[in-house]
């Protein structure tokens, strides 16, 4: 996409978002491109909203998993991947660039404490959108739906399906949905805390596959190419979504209205095609629920 086409569609999309948020400021911004998402130069909020004290702030804590590549992973260049852009996405429209986002590592079992604490106003983290979950917190999206699947080392030709690990030890991490399903499945789950620790059980082969969401897999393989690959197909759906504090509707409602945003003006797909998109195919954004 050319850049002059991008920045007319940017602030297009910019106008609209300031007008659902009751905003006076929105006509004065610097468009942005996949690299640096749009960052709205004036936004104004209703008083007393998550929007508005972030805002004036010019800060947001975010919170995404740092050992997840293609997603959310911590290198020598500062955070980087798919969750990470989204979160630069939803700061921009809020006047906030992403040199003031505050990362903070979550892991699968402390993203609902952290929430709940108030230790961060939002995570971007491989989140899967559910039942349980929602319970004690809010989720605005979804904005990808990606699947169970199975890393198993290169030269495993035994396991073919879900249906072959039944009995047998797989890796996965406290606290997560696909710990949850390989043990409904039969499995005999091992547990760490994070997806990078199960590896080297793999390699000893003190379990015989790792267990959560393809895209997850697929980023583990990447870095370590010629020992992992995947297994079978896809046996669950993930919506991820954008863990916020329960209740915060309005929070909610904006996050969702910037989400569909950036899949009209193109943010998103380019968000996509410079982390995840390396490797996996693009798909186009699911309609965030409302």
């Amino acid at each position: 996409m050319k850049r002059s086409k991008f920045s007319l569609i940017a602030l297009a999309g910019v106008t609209l978002l300031a007008l659902s948020a009751c905003s006076g400021g929105g006509d004065d911004t610097k468009a942005g491109s996949g690299d640096n998402p749009t960052v709205v130069a004036s936004p104004s909020f209703e008083a007393g909203t998550t929007m508005e004290k972030l805002s004036k702030a010019g800060k947001i804590t975010v919170g995404v998993k740092f050992d997840q590549p293609l997603f959310g992973e911590k290198g020598l260049n500062g955070e980087e991947g798919f969750d990470v852009e989204i979160a630069k996405i939803i700061a921009g429209q809020l006047g906030i660039p992403a040199d003031k986002i505050e990362w903070k590592e979550a892991v699968s079992a402390n993203r609902e404490p952290f929430i709940e604490n108030g230790e961060v106003d939002m995570i971007v983290a491989t989140y899967t959108i559910n039942d349980k979950r929602k319970e004690v917190i809010d989720f605005a999206g979804p904005y990808y739906i990606a699947g169970q699947s199975l890393l198993v080392k290169a030269d495993n030709t035994d396991i073919k399906s879900e249906k072959d690990i039944v009995g047998k030890p797989v890796c996965s991490v406290t606290g997560s949905t696909p710990a949850e399903n390989i043990a409904k499945l039969g499995a005999d789950p091992v547990l760490t805390d994070t997806y990078s620790n199960c590896l080297e059980p793999l390699r000893s082969g003190k379990v015989v596959a790792v267990s959560t969401d393809n895209v997850i897999l697929a980023g583990l393989a990447a870095k370590n190419e010629g020992e992992f690959k995947l297994a079978g197909d896809l046996f669950t759906k993930e919506p991820y979504g954008i863990g916020l504090k329960k209740g915060d509707t309005a929070f909610q409602e904006f996050i969702n209205k910037a989400l569909e945003q950036s899949y009209k003006d193109g943010a998103y797909k380019a968000a996509w095609e410079k982390t995840a998109g390396t490797i996996l195919p693009f798909v186009e954004g699911p309609t965030p629920d409302q």
